[in-house]
């Protein structure tokens, strides 16, 4: 019997609640979902605990992982440089982050990527001078060697450490490129990413990110208002969040203000940016954990009166016939920036 060449790898998305982990697959020229778990992080510190949870009670076929990370030692900047090659971008690029950063440049590990633009034909025909998108990303060194410390501690072997923001705009371009491709370049697309403490927002234009930014509201928040407005502890607000059976419209007069202010920090990104760029967000995709929460869907759509749903990651993915397809369907939502991290397996 012969067997096709694989080559795979894990996108390990690392909440504060639940680590996730998506194994790809390179089987022959095909991209194959081949593996998916999750665990919980039931206390601080345990982080560990939950990676190495997630690793040995699925499958996996490999130890090689791409994570990623957030927070405020993450600076993420948008800058338009003069044209320039390649090598004098990297010699530059120093020099112009001590410009952006809040951080000494010795402190940071720094990257950078040119970026399509789409506008850049037009101001060529009209004369102007043309420049260049540029995306620079900083993070803290420190951070970054913690982060592969403790993956190499646990026995994994990290290829790449992202960010969260583009790990989602890297899903979403998968995703489409893996069913309906995206037909127009020119649409602008919101993707939310809405986890247990933090909001991910993802602005893109065809397939290129416009901007990025974190807002540290989430799933939590609901759980404390539900916790307030009732009385009750945090892990029976948790479970009414989930399932509030005959008290569901106290649960959403609960929840209802903790949703606009979500909503409302949503759209001051959305103004900004169509502001900067003179173009109004088209769609807004929902995903992460606390994606799901009733009414939330409708109530964004609300605030934004812009067309607002949830998306799945892997709705035109391929698995493998080990993995449960209902399962992944109905955890598809949260699973968003670790399909993003896995895709990544087209360069690692």
């Amino acid at each position: 019997m012969v067997f096709k060449r694989t080559k795979s790898i894990v996108g390990l998305d690392i909440g504060s609640h639940a680590v996730k982990a998506v194994e790809m697959s390179l089987v022959g020229n095909e991209f194959v979902l081949t593996e998916f778990g999750q665990a919980q992080v039931y206390a601080e510190g345990s982080i560990s605990d939950a990676i190495n949870e997630v690793m040995s009670s699925c499958r996996f076929r490999t130890k090689r992982v791409v994570t990623s990370v957030s927070g405020k030692s993450v600076i993420v900047r948008y800058l338009n440089l003069v044209q320039m090659n390649d090598d004098e971008l990297k010699n530059a690029i120093r020099f112009e982050a001590d410009k952006y950063i809040p951080f000494d440049v010795d402190e940071v590990v720094l990257d950078c990527q040119r970026l399509d633009d789409l506008d850049q034909a037009v101001r060529v025909e009209a004369g102007q001078d043309a420049e260049m998108r540029v995306l620079l990303v900083a993070c803290k060194r420190s951070l970054v060697e913690d982060h592969f410390g403790m993956l190499t501690g646990l026995g994994l072997q990290p290829e790449i450490i992202d960010v969260d923001a583009f790990a989602l705009g890297n899903a979403y371009e998968f995703m489409a490129t893996g069913g309906e491709a995206i037909a127009d370049d020119d649409r602008v697309v919101a993707l939310i990413d809405i986890g247990a403490n933090k909001t991910n927002i993802n602005i893109v234009r065809g397939t290129s990110s416009f901007f990025t930014r974190e807002i540290y509201l989430g799933g939590d928040d609901f759980t404390g208002g539900i916790s307030k407005k009732l009385s009750v502890d945090l892990h029976e607000a948790e479970l009414l969040k989930r399932d509030p059976g005959d008290q569901i419209e106290d649960v959403k007069d609960a929840i209802f203000p903790y949703i606009d202010d979500i909503g409302n920090e949503i759209r001051l990104s959305f103004d900004y940016y169509e502001n900067q760029f003179d173009r109004e967000v088209d769609e807004v995709f929902l995903s992460g954990g606390a994606s799901r929460l009733m009414t939330l869907e409708e109530s964004l759509e609300r605030i934004f009166e812009k067309k607002t749903s949830l998306w799945s990651p892997v709705e035109y993915l391929k698995s493998s016939d080990r993995v449960d397809r209902e399962l992944l369907e109905e955890n598809a939502p949260q699973l968003a920036i670790a399909v993003g991290l896995a895709s990544r397996l087209q360069v690692a």
